[in-house]
């Protein structure tokens, strides 16, 4: 008898048990849901809902990843979740969640998708092994690159790099400015050199670019974009200089 009562006692807290789990997995897919993330909040907050005091010194709210609406964790299941993303918290192109990057650019499909889509079909489907054929890593991280950095607003990306260059002390810029005209001058002649200007950027820029710290980390991160910079420099010399 003992042992009847205590195994149905045991029944009953796993019951609850089980009821605790499933709730906080309803509040979890709900989060997920309507996009929000559970957030700490540095200093007081208050919920953006109800306009109550989150309370506690760490996790006291949830904050909408598209918006930037912050709640209580039981506001959140109140809150609509057919919110208007800002696009100062859409960094990037990859790695973004896809609902939250056709609202924000208003789309029916992401930009990129369009894109390549259009390119392969206007000049790529003959091509031998298409979607077989790897390409190469250096060349695909690029074009991801310029996706995320909106290459396609080429005024304002040549602008700000002219206004940096205005920045350099005179004999750094006229440094420079005399080197691109030469590298300028070395990718006319890439018939016979075959050195363009991406491939004088992998050449120069490691040591025109170099980071102020000395770490082979930071260095290696930064290839990429330290190529980038001196082909900008070198296709646009006549422009920014």
């Amino acid at each position: 008898m003992f042992s009847e009562e205590l195994w149905l006692e045991n029944e009953k807290k796993c019951a609850v048990v089980r009821k605790s789990k499933q709730g906080r997995k309803r509040q979890e897919l709900l989060a997920v849901a309507l996009g929000v993330k559970v957030h700490t909040f540095r200093g007081p907050h208050w919920c953006e809902y109800c306009a109550n005091f989150m309370w506690g010194l760490i996790a006291q709210g949830v904050r909408c990843s598209d918006c930037g609406l912050n709640v209580h964790k039981q506001c959140s299941k109140h809150v609509p979740n057919d919110c208007q993303p800002d696009l100062k918290r859409i960094k990037k192109v990859y790695c973004c969640d896809l609902t939250t990057l056709v609202k924000a650019h208003n789309t029916q499909r992401p930009m990129v998708v369009d894109i390549c889509i259009r390119e392969i079909e206007a000049r790529g489907l003959k091509s031998e092994g298409l979607y077989r054929v790897s390409g190469f890593t250096e060349h695909i991280e690029d074009v991801k690159m310029a996706f995320d950095r909106e290459i396609s607003n080429a005024d304002e990306r040549l602008e700000a790099v002219h206004e940096v260059l205005m920045l350099l002390p005179p004999a750094h810029y006229e440094t420079l400015r005399y080197l691109m005209i030469h590298l300028k001058k070395v990718t006319m002649n890439e018939k016979d050199n075959f050195m363009n200007a991406e491939n004088l950027g992998i050449v120069f820029g490691p040591t025109l670019m170099r980071p102020p710290e000395d770490s082979t980390l930071t260095t290696l991160h930064d290839m990429r974009y330290q190529k980038l910079i001196v082909q900008i420099l070198i296709e646009n010399e006549d422009v920014l200089f």
